[in-house]
């Protein structure tokens, strides 16, 4: 039997993974060490602009001089600073603040990672994955395309934590079918980029058990409260999920 008590666990997300949903389950299942979650709300993967009073307000790097910091916020604003901070709220900006909060020894380093984006990216930012996958080196790769971001952010935790264990989370199925539809164009990507960077993708979407016939769209289902995001039931389903399948596939 295989035994994770000194192993400690980095994850990092969406709403869907922030706070203790999925992940908290995955730690206390396994018996793990740690828990290190650097999610937030209405992320996604890649870099962002957005232009606001005549101004491009693009996502900053995390410990720059000016850095506004991260926001979850989604409803319609004008607020520029709220703006820089919702552009901040990305995979690459968590992955900057996750390692610095590693080398700080605030958090230990971790021995498996689970990355979990997807659910609000764009499908006209998947970005090409062979051309995200280019070269040895990850500092070419185009930031503002989830292809990008995913090697870059992938290739970071490989390279600082060499015998760290990466998992890839796929997103969950939602109530909506045009917002799974849109998922499953993302996933193709994202199976792609982990299988060039031999990173084990783990199936939430097509395995986990939540789905979308039994959920309703923008009100409570079988397992999601609005269509979207798990109820504690469905936590804990996604959770024995990926547990199971990190624990199976973990060396």
């Amino acid at each position: 039997m295989k035994n994770f008590k000194e192993l400690n666990l980095g994850v990092s997300g969406d709403s869907i993974t922030q706070g203790n949903q999925w992940s908290y389950h995955v730690y206390r299942s396994l018996n793990m060490k740690s828990h290190h979650n650097s999610a937030v709300g209405s992320s996604v993967w890649y870099k962002r602009s957005v232009e606001c009073g005549g101004k491009t307000i693009t996502t900053q790097d995390y410990g720059s001089p000016d850095f506004a910091g991260i926001s979850a916020g989604w409803e319609p604003t004008e607020d520029a600073e709220e703006l820089q901070m919702r552009m901040n709220n990305c995979a690459v900006v968590h992955i900057q603040k996750f390692l610095a909060e590693v080398e700080s020894g605030e958090y230990p380093a971790p021995d498996i990672f689970v990355f979990a984006y997807g659910t609000n990216d764009a499908a006209e930012c998947v970005g090409s994955a062979e051309k995200a996958l280019e070269g040895k080196s990850a500092d070419s790769a185009d930031l503002f395309t989830e292809a990008g971001a995913m090697r870059r952010c992938i290739q970071l935790i490989k390279e600082k934590f060499p015998e760290c264990r990466v998992f890839v989370m796929t997103p969950i199925q939602a109530a909506n079918p045009e917002h799974n539809a849109k998922n499953r164009i993302l996933i193709e990507s994202m199976r792609a980029v982990c299988r060039e960077l031999s990173v084990q993708i783990i199936d939430c979407y097509g395995g986990c058990g939540i789905c979308e016939k039994f959920e309703v769209d923008g009100g409570e289902g079988r397992y999601l409260s609005d269509g979207l995001h798990p109820k504690e039931n469905g936590q804990l389903l996604q959770g024995e999920f990926v547990s199971k399948e990190i624990y199976n596939n973990y060396f």
